[in-house]
């Protein structure tokens, strides 16, 4: 009977040395992707100020100029544009 006690006991501390293990291995994995999420959080914050401050600057009257000069090839009446051919 002493004998069936002590390997129900010894059966029992391994289970729970490997439930712990087991646990920690998960812990550690979520813990590593919590950090990595946290970077990504970071990443599309400073995303997104950037696109709002380019929201800002598209309405800007200076990046509609400049727009339509370099792209639309646009400008002021009465304006004079001089191309270098020599090139």
């Amino acid at each position: 009977m002493k004998k069936i006690k002590k390997v129900f006991i010894l059966v029992l501390i391994v289970y729970a040395v490997f439930t712990v293990i087991n646990q920690q291995k998960t812990l550690n994995k979520y813990n590593r992707e919590s950090v990595e999420l946290s970077e990504q959080i970071e990443e599309e914050k400073q995303n997104k100020e950037q696109l709002a401050k380019r929201k800002d600057d598209v309405n800007s009257l200076e990046f509609i100029e400049q727009t339509a000069r370099e792209k639309l090839d646009m400008y002021y009446p009465n304006e004079r544009v001089y191309i270098d051919t020599g090139m």
